[in-house]
């Protein structure tokens, strides 16, 4: 398409014709997710390595463990094609709801299905909001885990100078965090042997993933509330669109 303007101008109104916050937010949801997909599936591993090395001696033991891990990471295949095909359509959505692409190619039309396809959209990142705060939480829970074990190793460490007799009460259990059931031997790490396990390439790999995967859930959350506000404008810009009387037909 020529342009009648010079070059600058033209290049301006194209930029003005992108949709800022759905890019933005396509970004924030692009990193999120594959820092949670990516660093999440990995941290999965690791920990079913450190569960069966350290926690548990019976493979009976752990077989649930290793077949909720090899579930959860399945999901985390389908997340990661999920959300990557929804940004894209997300994105799509705000090229063409968006104001600035109307003064730059001039009037379209407000169409009854480019509404509803906006109601759609804001209904499902709703939808999708509220079980990703769950996903958010729920990836909170093996960081406080791990927390509490790195917490617990660093408290032997300072007692096995003053009083090494009493860092045998000091133990991790598995089983009160329901890793394990509770018939499993050993379930738990307790004194110099839990310092040693926090020591270990398995803990400080597997605890580093999982600080990444909840960086990564709670980037995707703020892309998928930046989507609301997005989404949200974008229909109400249709609806005034129709009230002018720009086009009503599908």
């Amino acid at each position: 398409m020529s342009c009648p303007i010079g070059c600058y101008d033209c290049c301006m109104k194209c930029l003005g014709g992108v949709p800022y916050c759905s890019l933005v937010a396509t970004l924030l949801c692009f990193s999120g997710i594959a820092l949670f997909c990516g660093c999440g599936h990995q941290a999965l591993t690791e920990m079913e390595r450190l569960i069966e090395r350290y926690f548990a001696r019976n493979l009976q033991d752990y077989s649930t463990l290793a077949y909720l891990i090899q579930y959860f990471q399945y999901v985390i295949y389908f997340l990661a094609s999920f959300f990557f095909l929804y940004c894209i359509v997300l994105l799509a959505e705000g090229f063409y709801t968006t104001s600035a692409t109307k003064q730059t190619f001039g009037e379209f039309r407000s169409t009854l299905c480019g509404r509803c396809l906006s109601s759609t959209f804001i209904l499902i990142t709703y939808l999708l909001v509220v079980v990703w705060l769950l996903v958010f939480a729920f990836s909170a829970l093996p960081v406080y885990f791990f927390y509490n074990m790195d917490t617990t190793c660093h408290t032997i460490t300072v007692l096995t100078e003053k009083n090494p007799a009493s860092i045998n009460q000091l133990c991790i259990d598995a089983r009160q965090y329901g890793l394990l059931p509770w018939n499993a031997l050993p379930g738990k790490a307790c004194g110099m042997t839990l310092s040693t396990v926090c020591t270990t390439r398995e803990f400080r790999l597997t605890y580093d993933l999982y600080i990444a995967t909840f960086a990564g859930a709670g980037i995707t959350l703020l892309a998928l509330l930046t989507y609301m506000v997005s989404t949200t404008y974008n229909f109400a810009l249709l609806r005034y669109l129709g009230r002018k009387g720009v086009g009503t037909r599908c």
